[in-house]
């Protein structure tokens, strides 16, 4: 038993060796996202450590193997929608990422319940959940309506 539990350690010990990767690349400031006060503003409190590159990387993300999880998360976020790169999408894009947002924190999947948990101050409450839906749908009807008139 002995050489179990110092061989579980030595594991943990080396496991904290294997690189991972906590950057924040550098971006573009006119390529962030342009959205009224109030919007930015729960992005930027809900969204941000995932998905732009101005993540805080928390103490834990620095601790093997939850460091390997954490990294992961925060790339697959930001390889889905990136708001410190908006502007790089079309308005096809955008629009299309608007739509996932509003989807995806109705069906309470954003932000992630993990993330919540040692995060609660990242919680929608549905007072910010119906102000990211007026967003979404406002941007769709702008959309439609420039499409009818130039037909």
């Amino acid at each position: 038993m002995k050489k179990i539990i110092i061989g579980f350690f030595v594991v943990v010990v080396l496991m904290q060796f294997w690189p991972v990767d906590r950057s924040n690349p550098e971006s573009d400031a006119a390529l962030e996202i342009e959205a009224p006060a109030e919007i930015k503003a729960i992005l930027e409190k809900s969204c941000y450590d995932c998905h732009s590159n101005k993540t805080t990387w928390p103490w834990y993300s620095y601790v093997a193997p939850v460091s390997w999880l954490v990294a992961y998360d925060v790339e697959e976020a930001r390889e889905h929608i990136n708001f410190s790169e908006w502007g790089t999408y079309n308005k096809k894009q955008q629009n299309h990422a608007k739509e996932e947002i509003c989807d995806e924190v109705f069906e309470g999947e954003m932000p992630l319940p993990k993330y919540l948990k040692l995060h609660s101050e990242a919680a929608l409450s549905e007072e910010q959940k119906q102000v990211i839906k007026a967003w979404a749908l406002q941007e769709d009807v702008e959309a439609d309506t420039a499409q009818v008139e130039q037909e």
